[in-house]
């Protein structure tokens, strides 16, 4: 299979359901829920996914020279250095304590990016928006919907018993996983393990146009310094923000350096497009380097920094280029609700959402 040729991009490879339309404003509705009530607790808006961040990094990345031809696609398509910000995150949309375990995000802006944009990509960066998984938890956007319904009416709610529902979950994924299995649903609400970010291999989990051809994207540790955290708990017992802390005392020394990755899909039937819940089996389509990400030792929880990237940037699969079109349902459902979310923490902190100009 690894052989076999990758798929060339074709807007037909995309198939448009009907109530798109319907689904992304119940989407925009249930994120109303979520960032008015979190607006109204905080005095400060926060995002609607992924609100509490534990680390904020600047560092690059390097296209490496000589990719062959499949690879050298879109931002991939000549050897370049570009500044890179990281943010790593949890995914709930309320700022709960760390004993809460969630699934870990790491969202990516690679800046100065040149090239054709995507409608209404503002600037000329190119995001990436990962999870530390390589499935998403729903099939649609409509299943993802009555997923967020759920999490909307929980947010800013009993907070004591999330952390009990949290613990339960853990014990329910840890017995499945212990029989070969794995639940995403399961961990989307509270069931993830207190990993340390800072070792974990993340996923894009909904596939893109990579130029002529389809992909999805990984961010895989390498250097020492991350891999020997890779699979670290975290003790959250003694702090609410002990993610945060473990985090910034780590990267004062650390030299942190990922492989960028690229999975092209070469079989529409076992890489399916619209249906994000199915992993590309690697032994059929294998992740393929095609850049380094590398940040050196920093405070990752400096003011600054934190201003300029938690309040004041946004990360949305839609900001990029036209070589990198989101593809798929979830991918389409994504557009609306990223600038939504956007567009309501502006107006209320009254601070301006800023794409960096290179």
């Amino acid at each position: 299979m690894t052989g076999t040729a990758p798929i060339r991009f074709s807007p037909s490879l995309e198939t448009i359901d009907p109530d798109e339309t319907e689904v992304v404003a119940g989407l925009n509705e249930a994120f109303d829920t979520i960032l008015q009530r979190t607006a109204e607790d905080y005095g400060h808006a926060v995002r609607s996914v992924h609100a509490k961040s534990h680390g904020i990094l600047k560092g690059t990345m390097e296209v490496h020279d000589g990719l062959p031809p499949e690879l050298a696609q879109g931002l991939f398509a000549k050897p370049g250095r570009y500044t890179a910000f990281l943010r790593m995150s949890t995914n709930a949309g309320d700022i709960l304590p760390d004993t809460i375990s969630l699934p870990r995000g790491l969202a990516i802006k690679i800046v100065g990016v040149e090239g054709e944009r995507l409608a209404g990509a503002h600037g000329v960066s190119q995001d990436f928006v990962m999870v530390n998984g390589p499935v998403f938890q729903a099939k649609t956007a409509d299943k993802f919907l009555k997923n967020l319904k759920l999490l909307a009416k929980t947010t800013d709610r009993m907070e004591g018993t999330k952390v009990v529902m949290s613990s339960v979950l853990r014990g329910v994924n840890t017995a499945l996983e212990a029989v070969g299995l794995s639940s995403s649903a399961v961990q989307s609400l509270g069931g993830a393990p207190n990993v340390d970010p800072l070792g974990e291999t993340y996923f894009s989990v909904t596939p893109f146009r990579y130029g002529d051809h389809v992909a999805k994207f990984r961010v895989k540790p390498v250097s020492p310094d991350l891999t020997r955290r890779t699979g670290t708990i975290i003790d959250t017992s003694a702090s609410e923000d002990a993610i945060r802390e473990t985090v910034q005392a780590e990267m004062r020394d650390t030299q942190a350096v990922w492989e960028f990755q690229v999975q092209l899909c070469r079989d529409l039937e076992a890489q399916p497009i619209e249906d994000p819940t199915v992993e590309w089996k690697e032994e059929d389509a294998p992740f393929l380097t095609v850049a380094t990400l590398a940040a050196a030792p920093q405070d990752s929880w400096s003011p600054e920094q934190v201003q300029k990237v938690n309040e004041e940037m946004r990360f949305s699969v839609w900001t990029g280029l036209a070589a990198h079109q989101p593809l798929g349902n979830i991918n389409r459902a994504r557009r609306e609700p990223y600038e939504h979310s956007a567009g309501f923490r502006a107006r209320f902190n009254g601070c301006p959402i800023l794409e960096p100009q290179g």
